[in-house]
């Protein structure tokens, strides 16, 4: 989830927002049909670009269930404290927890040239003050990739914000562009990279470009460990939350999966 320290309170005069945790961009050829999922733990829950927990340790799981034809549907989650962090007057928020459910179709044009569209709902359920605007966002995206991980993959995703994103006021239409590469450099060892742009409708000023670049160790038994370094322009002054965190500051990320 991008800027969402902001989610904004219509009546304050603070502020009136990204795989979600953040989905990634797989080849169908990669996509194996039936049951998947994944439980993780992670130094920080950072999604781009921007830390949704304070900095703090997240616990995250997700499921999927992929049909034969290219379909697929899932669900994923994490603790957050991104909005009862938010810096509001009064703030009585009680969410800890956003919980995500996607579906959509992989295909491919080739063996090593795919693409994938899909519909996204973030729900962070809680109890919110009168006048708050939602933060539960919904997003349609449409992503190509390219290549092979022995040789590099390259991928590419945009996602367009059918309603209010993250509660920013007024800020359906808003995009994010995402470009990632993958290499497996030698057996089990990959190195990932990303970069991406946030846009964000009538709330300029929130906008801002992040990047990331680390390694991944898988194991046997569907263990991995990720060391990543990530990084943002993000306005310090924008998203800095009431902890006097700066949100989208330089941070090295460590996180351990199990998929199964």
């Amino acid at each position: 989830m991008s800027s969402r320290i902001h989610a904004s309170n219509k009546v304050s005069s603070f502020v009136t927002v990204v795989l979600a945790g953040a989905l990634t961009l797989a080849l169908p050829a990669d996509a194996i049909a039936g049951v998947s999922g994944s439980v993780a733990l992670t130094s920080d829950y950072i999604f781009r670009g921007i830390s949704q927990n304070n900095q703090e340790p997240a616990l995250q799981a997700g499921v999927e269930y992929a049909d034969d034809s290219g379909f697929y549907v899932g669900s994923w989650g994490s603790n957050v404290s991104w909005l009862s962090d938010t810096p509001v007057v009064d703030n009585d928020i009680s969410n800890s927890v956003e919980l995500d459910f996607y579906g959509g179709y992989r295909g491919k044009f080739n063996d090593t040239v795919g693409f994938d569209v899909g519909a996204l709902y973030y729900w962070y359920p809680g109890d919110y003050p009168s006048g708050f605007n939602s933060p539960d966002t919904g997003e349609l995206y449409f992503g190509i990739s390219a290549g092979q991980l022995e040789t590099g993959l390259f991928a590419a995703k945009y996602s367009y914000a059918l309603t209010d994103l993250f509660g920013y006021a007024d800020s359906d239409g808003s995009g994010y562009l995402d470009a990632a590469m993958n290499w497996e450099f030698v057996p089990t060892w990959t190195l990932n990279a990303h970069a991406g742009k946030q846009w964000i409708e009538s709330n300029e000023d929130f906008e801002y470009v992040d990047w990331k670049l680390g390694v991944t160790k898988t194991f046997e038994g569907g263990f991995a460990i990720a060391l990543a370094y990530t990084d943002t322009d993000a306005e310090e002054a924008l998203y800095t939350n009431v902890h006097g965190n700066f949100l989208g500051e330089d941070t090295v990320v460590l996180t351990l999966t199990k998929t199964f």
